[in-house]
């Protein structure tokens, strides 16, 4: 086990005889008597003038607090005057301050919730009902790479832009299997799944992760030895919020060449797009594993000419003369020739956009920059389909769309994600899966009735495409956080309550995420509306 600190031991002493007297004044938590005492538990485990110095403690008054909190709110709906706010944001700069936070706020009894990127769809990581505080992890973002291990060490509050950077200034045919957004949170990202576009050649991010490291309960850093494989299970795809703080993760690299191929075609239903999607099922799941080949479905044109945009869009890990032999076989409807591909270097495809390519823009210069307060109104959903949906039914799906705002995105499995068994981490869509599907709809009206509007269209979406998906349960990808599929109230029945949004997250490994959940954390201290619920004896 990880060795505790001097520091942190004479803190748990120091925090026993103050309990008595904090409990008290803390029984209804105010900002200003909750930063004080927060400030006074804190300066036991840090050395105290380098706390202030930092000043990494924040509550309400500071004239800081709006914009440390909005520069990680990545969904405007929860950006608004009516949206509860923490009571206190705190900005570790090392890991014994997370340590400490953690204690802290135990011993306090005041709710935690922890926010690497903020891309939570549904804020979970920086909303609360409850009176809480928010450790906010951005500081947290050392990297480093080690080529002649093939491996990397990434710190939580790192973005993707920021792995993929380092990777790159590094070596060039070397990379990690994860997400396009680069803004996004390593720490939220990785332990939900890691889901990108080179995972039927690799899997996802937790397939390659060896090591990682975690504040639990009781403040202690664990490593992978010292937390057990249970542990180190669940933190790889489970959602690391429902354990403790997760401090870091490391990677296997995977190899790439030099030289990949990108493209996007799109088709109008005029111009076959459902005997295209028709075909995109039988082949993007089945093709060469080097290929990732999404589909989506947009509406597209005026109201007087409605249509719906078929965009198929392409990752080959090889050169473009390659990918359009095996194309021109496997999936002729495409039609596509050489003139239609692009090749680049893989750094370069994880910053490639169809719509806005940035030709002439260092990768760094994506890469690099957070785009903070930069939030828009969203709401998302997801599916799994196992069974391919018939021409007729991607008709109806067709005008579904059409008469909306919703835009339907399919991601192929097939490749490793087949080879991968369900239980291996706790991540559980494998085999089985033919892809999946993202529900995506963004407005700028920010009105409470717009966004009544936008999620509804959403919601009906969902419910019309109940026939096409999968069943016993519905399933759900975790990253694509939706509270709509259930949420925890944390009353007598919140094992029940987790198990309606946890079986659709989790499957058949949802049972196994409760008993570890119960064995770390019995007193369920790290809770979200989503969190994995313990077992219904220990609530």
């Amino acid at each position: 086990m990880a060795e505790k600190p001097a520091s942190l031991s004479s803190f748990l002493f120091a925090t026993s005889l103050l309990l008595t007297l904090i409990s008290a004044s803390l029984a209804s938590p105010t900002p200003s008597s909750l930063y004080g005492t927060l400030l006074h538990c804190l300066s036991h485990s840090t050395n105290s003038s380098t706390l202030a110095n930092n000043n990494i403690v924040f509550d309400r008054t500071n004239a800081s607090f709006p914009t440390l909190l909005q520069n990680y709110i990545r969904n405007a709906r929860w950006n608004t005057s009516t949206t509860t706010k923490p009571l206190i944001i705190i900005t570790p700069l090392q890991e014994s301050q997370v340590q400490a936070a953690v204690i802290c706020a135990k011993s306090i009894g005041i709710q935690i919730r922890i926010r690497s990127g903020g891309h939570d769809y549904e804020g979970l990581s920086y909303v609360s009902k409850q009176p809480f505080i928010v450790l906010d992890m951005p500081n947290l973002r050392q990297i480093t790479v080690d080529i002649s291990k093939e491996v990397a060490t990434v710190q939580a509050g790192a973005t993707l832009g920021e792995l993929y950077y380092n990777i790159w200034k590094n070596n060039k045919v070397h990379g990690f299997p994860a997400g396009l957004c680069t803004t996004i949170g390593v720490g939220g990202h990785i332990s939900g799944g890691g889901y990108g576009s080179m995972l039927r050649k690799y899997g996802l991010s937790v397939d390659n992760v060896i090591e990682a490291k975690i504040v639990d309960l009781k403040g202690r850093i664990l490593d992978r030895k010292s937390m057990g494989e249970d542990l180190f299970w669940a933190i790889r795809g489970g959602g690391g919020a429902s354990f403790g703080v997760i401090l870091s993760y490391t990677v296997k690299l995977v190899s790439i060449l030099e030289t990949v191929t990108v493209f996007n075609v799109e088709r109008s239903l005029e111009e076959n797009a459902i005997d295209l999607a028709v075909e995109w099922q039988q082949v993007a799941p089945t093709i060469d594993d080097r290929f990732f080949i999404s589909l989506h479905f947009s509406p597209s044109g005026s109201d007087e000419n409605k249509t719906v945009k078929a965009s198929v869009t392409a990752l080959f890990l090889g050169g473009a003369d390659e990918a359009v032999s095996i194309l021109r076989k496997e999936f002729p409807i495409l039609g596509i020739g050489k003139e239609n591909c692009t090749e680049m270097s893989w750094i370069e495809a994880m910053i490639w956009n169809p719509d806005d390519p940035k030709i002439g823009v260092k990768p760094e210069e994506i890469l690099l920059s957070r785009h903070l307060n930069s939030a828009v109104f969203l709401k998302r959903k997801s599916d799994y389909v196992q069974v391919p949906i018939s021409k007729e039914g991607l008709e109806g799906i067709s005008k579904k769309i059409m008469a909306g705002t919703v835009v339907l995105g399919f991601n192929p499995y097939g490749g490793k994600m087949a080879e991968i068994p369900a239980d291996a981490t706790a991540f559980p869509h494998r085999a089985g899966n033919l892809f999946k599907i993202q529900y995506t709809v963004n407005w700028d009206d920010p009105s409470p009735a717009a966004a009544q509007k936008f999620v509804n269209e959403a919601r009906s979406l969902y419910s019309y495409m109940t026939p096409f998906v999968s069943k016993n349960p519905r399933s759900a990808f975790l990253n694509y956080r939706d509270i709509d599929i259930g949420i925890n109230t944390f009353g007598k029945d919140s094992y029940e309550q987790g198990k309606v949004y946890g079986a659709k997250y989790f499957n058949v490994n949802f049972e196994r995420l409760v008993k570890i959940k119960t064995a770390v954390d019995p007193d369920n201290f790290f809770r979200n509306e989503q969190s994995i619920p313990i077992l219904p004896s220990k609530s």
